[in-house]
């Protein structure tokens, strides 16, 4: 059995998402504008999968809003097993290295504050 985070690793955590949100907030929103304004934009949108680590619905939930609300990105569904959230992106070279980016910006903080 494994023992739940203390409240201060779990406040560092909740610290180091929103600095992490707001550098993706910034960064994708020059991504979108600059792909806004380019005369022949080279976007590769794509619907992708990407299965979830996270347990509770909080979580989950938390994440899909995340995704949202970080341009470029927007959560389509939550599997009905809340295995799996797809999601649309505007700009997606190859869905591994956006699934790892989300994992990396999103997913791991999550799971870090979720215990």
């Amino acid at each position: 059995m494994t023992q739940a985070p203390s409240l201060p690793r779990r406040l560092r955590a909740c610290l180091v998402l929103c600095v992490v949100f707001l550098r993706e907030l910034l960064l994708s929103s020059w991504s979108v504008a600059a792909a806004a304004f380019a005369r022949q934009p080279r976007l590769a949108p794509a619907v992708i999968a990407m299965p979830l680590r996270l347990q509770s619905d909080l979580a989950i939930a938390t994440l899909a809003n995340l995704v949202s609300l970080t341009p470029g990105t927007t959560s389509l569904h939550v599997s009905e097993d809340r295995a799996t959230l797809y999601m649309h992106c505007l700009n997606a070279e190859t869905p591994e290295q956006v699934i790892e980016g989300i994992r990396r910006a999103f997913e791991d903080p999550l799971l870090e504050i979720e215990g």
